[in-house]
């Protein structure tokens, strides 16, 4: 598939670099056993969120689909959603092990893109994907949330939707690996 050839700077690729700007603002206020600091550090990780669903909306609908955002778009989400999921790690709020399988699983589909990039190819966001990610973010704004509200035990809540998570990322991580294979069966079988 060939994307049209638009500048690296339009709206949507803007929302995919305020995803990643507000990184630092999501876990600032994690650090802190303040409920307030952590329901605030979940409504700014919600806010950026919200960006990863408006700048696919956006370059669609006003075609500014790019290379560029084809690949910078999936990273600001794993990096988002990776550095959170490390902090809730370090605070005791997620455990270790979960953490490595779904940071493990998306370094190793970054490698995936890395190499295909490299060969002028690319390996787009699946629905399993977007599903894995839409997962792990509204896993995320609980367990960040953590302290009950309104009667609400957030935390149990959020480890439920971590499971589901879990089983997604793993799962999708396996379909984007026999992608992989084959695009490159694909691309060796026309050379």
């Amino acid at each position: 598939m060939t994307l049209p050839n638009h500048p690296i700077l339009n709206i949507p690729n803007y929302l995919t670099f305020l995803r990643v700007i507000s990184i630092p603002f999501v876990l600032f206020p994690l650090q802190s056993e303040r409920p307030n600091y952590s329901l605030l550090a979940a409504l700014i990780f919600a806010g950026a969120f919200i960006t990863d669903w408006l700048d696919g909306f956006i370059a669609r609908k006003k075609n500014l689909v790019t290379r560029f955002g084809k690949i910078f778009d999936p990273l600001a989400d794993k990096l988002l959603i990776g550095s959170s999921l490390i902090m809730l790690i370090g605070i005791d709020r997620v455990q270790a092990w979960m953490g490595i399988l779904i940071i493990g699983r998306e370094i190793a589909v970054t490698w995936l893109r890395a190499t295909l990039a490299s060969k002028g190819l690319i390996l787009a966001s699946s629905r399993w994907g977007k599903y894995k990610t839409f997962f792990q973010a509204m896993a995320l704004i609980p367990l960040m949330i953590h302290y009950p509200y309104w009667a609400i035990d957030f935390h149990f809540w959020g480890m439920i939707i971590l499971w589901i998570a879990l089983i997604l990322t793993l799962w999708s991580g396996l379909l984007y690996f026999k992608q992989y294979y084959s695009i490159l069966m694909d691309k060796g079988s026309r050379t």
